[in-house]
């Protein structure tokens, strides 16, 4: 019996509590290898724990060498300097992007010139890139969306036949395939992303993968600062000194530890996303065809990440609708990039409305559901009875 006065208990059930839209997760070796990082007296970058995270990435994708960076907008500068970008130069890039696809090369001076993409896969589409080839263009930026694999093929054609570098930006695409062949490794540089939204995560972080052995001893220089520290520490010059332009792009150690427990179970990972990107796609494909709604397009010859499970609504007004509907059950659903070509910045690089119609319609009516590595089939049954009851 309660007493008068004696404050009251309220127990919640999981079909109450809010289904956030992404909550990362844990494999249960981070905060062991965080405290070996410790204990070791070694917490700036480049530790035991980077060059197990750099044996990783180079063993399992086979690039020239890879470089973890605190971010993948850092790795996404050091390929702009890497690529020697200058004022007045161009870099094309889809529009339909997160805005550091563009800005890393605009720091230095470059124009971005837009592309529109696909209707299927929302990559960047491949027909229409050479077309905006110019005496200036100094790179191509593909960037592989929710996972799924740009026209490879095309795009390296065009990469050789201009004698352009292909940057890929992988930050959705870690452990993908087109092909047959992991995404990261087409392109004379890829970046990564270990940011919290993604399948592997350091909180914040990314890296560079190198496919052209050439970029590799600048890649170092540049990430430490302009100095050829890794030459000195690995015996090769007897003093470091200032060699070149460059930053401090390195991660700490702690970084590099926590990323190392997400690495190892990069398989168990892939495998729970896979579960859960199916259990979407079979419990909403009859309700999404008799709805006309979108589901994600996967081509045969693709081998998506799991990254991301998203809806094409038939019109902003049904999206708003949509996420309202989801929000007032508690559940967090949201939309993903506007174009850049009409953002403020875009216009002033010449950005009109109609320049890139793709984009622009895909962006109203995008909306991503919650997807996340622990998420419970509780958590993931009620979103899709949520869904079913939208009409």
């Amino acid at each position: 019996m309660m007493h008068e006065g004696a404050p009251q208990e309220i127990i919640m059930s999981s079909s109450s509590l809010p289904i956030p839209f992404n909550r990362p997760g844990y494999t249960g070796r981070e905060i062991a290898y965080m405290q070996e990082a410790m204990q070791s007296g070694h917490l700036s970058g480049d530790g035991a724990f980077t060059k197990r995270c750099h044996a990783f990435l180079e063993e399992r994708y086979a690039c020239k060498k890879a470089l973890l960076t605190s971010s993948c907008t850092d790795a996404l500068e050091m390929a702009a300097i890497l690529c020697r970008i200058a004022p007045g130069d161009e870099v094309i890039a889809p529009s339909f992007s997160f805005v550091t696809s563009v800005n890393a090369f605009v720091l230095h001076g470059a124009r971005p010139v837009f592309a529109d993409i696909r209707p299927d896969t929302l990559n960047l589409d491949e027909t229409q890139v050479e077309a905006l080839i110019t005496k200036k263009t100094r790179a191509i930026v593909a960037v592989h969306y929710a996972g799924v694999g740009c026209e490879m093929d095309a795009l390296m054609d065009l990469a050789r036949r201009y004698q352009l570098p292909l940057i890929e930006d992988n930050a959705h695409g870690l452990d993908g395939k087109y092909r047959g062949r992991y995404l990261g490794t087409f392109g004379s540089l890829a970046t990564q992303s270990f940011h919290e939204t993604k399948n592997i995560t350091s909180g914040e972080g990314g890296a560079l993968l190198i496919n052209d052995a050439s970029l590799a001893e600048r890649a170092e220089i540049i990430r430490e600062k302009g100095t050829d520290r890794s030459r000195f520490f690995r015996g090769q010059v007897d003093k470091y000194s200032w060699v070149d332009v460059g930053s401090s792009f390195l991660p700490s150690e702690l970084t590099a530890a926590f990323l190392y427990a997400q690495l190892e179970a990069l398989d168990s990972i892939q495998r729970r996303r896979k579960a859960l990107w199916l259990r979407y796609h079979d419990g909403l494909r009859d309700w999404a065809e008799k709805s006309g709604v979108g589901l994600p397009c996967v081509p045969e010859h693709c081998e998506q990440t799991y990254h991301m499970f998203y809806l094409l609504m038939p019109s902003l007004e049904t999206r708003q609708a949509f996420i309202a509907h989801l929000k007032e059950q508690g559940i967090q659903a949201v939309f993903h990039y506007l174009p850049l070509h009409l953002s403020v910045m875009g216009k002033e690089f010449g950005g009109q409305e109609g320049a890139c119609p793709v984009t622009e319609d895909v962006s109203d009516r995008l909306v991503r559901l919650p997807f996340y590595s622990d998420m419970t089939p509780a958590e993931q049954e009620r979103v899709i009875n949520a869904i079913l009851q939208f009409n």
